[in-house]
């Protein structure tokens, strides 16, 4: 407790005069292994890379750790790995503009020396593969956060997907005595538990057992756009009792309820192109995303205009406070966003867009990066 009073000046010191800005999910590391763009140069397509992100101003890049539910025991930890040595041939390429940091103070140091703060976030428990010494070992690479599922469940905790969708054929709900004792050994760690895509049960097992804040590092509101991938009032509530921030996505999709049934009609107009790219990228993201830049006139309309992400900011503030809300865009993740925002270099269009319905530049500043700061430091002590 003492440290982490000591540090306060510190937080203070990041959020009001630096106005630190955070994002908490990015996956172009995962698309680099395939794509092989050098993120240190411009690129012409995706949505990030390292000369965009100080156009936008960015500061701290959590990059999301993860493969899907293909691979399994023997493949999923390797992929993990695999894509932490890329982030880190990145880091070694380009060393006075990207630096990896583990906490607040290396994190305002990476600042004070205008590079990006990069952290690590693995997406999806599954790549643990059950074991808490691989847990141990992505720590001390520089694992920031887990997320304790992607869309399948593990076999110590069940997924959104399996919870709503497969509840016949799930063998539990929730967390398992297992899947509690990862959160606790997370806690001791000072690996931020992440609940992004996990199910309710799951979440609430979460609450009930963690010991420190934690967080949603890319997720919107249940209330405004239905999706299983949403969190619902209650649980939003539950969050600011714990103490933990919502990280907003800005995938279309969870943003806009009318666009799943749009998008449904465009893929299955350009069905045999999709196919086609998906041979090529053998990535569903990676085809989809490509299948829209080719059809832009078609995939344009169908995005959400920026007031749509900014009222689900708007509803967080509203129903459980300032403190409890931030930036997790899930770029690179997806193949649409609202209008305008089409990379890291256009966070200043959100900010503008929330000054503009009256919000202040410290509770801007909260949004920002405050707040990833208070919750990273509550789950570090340093």
């Amino acid at each position: 407790m003492k440290k982490s009073l000591l540090l306060l000046p510190l937080l203070f010191c990041l959020t009001a005069k630096a106005q630190l800005l955070v994002d908490t999910h990015n996956d172009v590391i995962s698309n680099q292994l395939i794509t092989k763009f050098d993120l240190g140069k411009l690129q012409n397509s995706g949505n990030f890379d390292l000369v965009r992100a100080k156009a936008g101003g960015l500061n701290a890049q959590v990059f999301s750790i993860w493969c899907g539910e293909q691979y399994g025991t023997g493949t999923a930890y390797k992929m993990a790995n695999r894509e932490i040595d890329s982030l880190y041939a990145l880091i070694k390429r380009y060393p006075k503009q990207i630096t990896l940091v583990h906490n607040a103070a290396q994190l305002k140091q990476a600042v004070n020396k205008h590079r990006l703060a990069a952290m690590i976030g693995v997406e999806g428990g599954h790549m643990i593969e059950g074991r808490m010494d691989y847990i141990d070992s992505l720590t001390k690479r520089g694992m920031r956060y887990l997320t304790l599922t992607w869309n399948n469940s593990t076999a110590w905790a069940t997924s959104a997907r399996d919870e709503t969708r497969n509840t016949d054929t799930t063998k539990h709900l929730g967390l398992t005595a297992y899947g509690k004792q990862i959160v606790r050994h997370l806690n001791e760690l000072g690996v931020m538990i992440d609940v992004s895509h996990v199910g309710e049960k799951t979440f609430y097992d979460v609450i009930a057992t963690s010991k420190k804040p934690i967080i949603a590092s890319h997720s919107c509101v249940y209330s405004l756009a239905p999706n299983r991938r949403n969190l619902k009032d209650a649980q939003l509530k539950a969050i600011a009792k714990n103490g933990g921030v919502v990280f907003i996505n800005f995938y279309s999709a969870f943003i806009d309820s009318t666009f799943d049934k749009k998008d449904n009609i465009f893929l299955r107009k350009h069905i045999k192109e999709r196919d086609s790219l998906f041979t090529i990228y053998h990535d569903e993201t990676l085809a989809n995303i490509r299948l829209n830049n080719i059809y832009k006139s078609e995939t344009d309309p169908m995005r959400p205009p920026l007031s749509l992400l900014v009222k689900h900011i708007d509803y967080i503030v509203k129903l459980i406070g300032i403190d409890h809300v931030g930036i997790g865009s899930d770029f690179d993740g997806s193949e649409s966003y609202p209008l305008g925002m089409d990379s890291v270099a256009d966070y200043p269009k959100l900010f503008n867009a929330l000054r503009k319905i009256g919000y202040t530049e410290v509770a801007i500043n909260k949004i920002k990066g405050g707040n990833f700061l208070r919750v990273l430091l509550a789950n570090t002590g340093k």
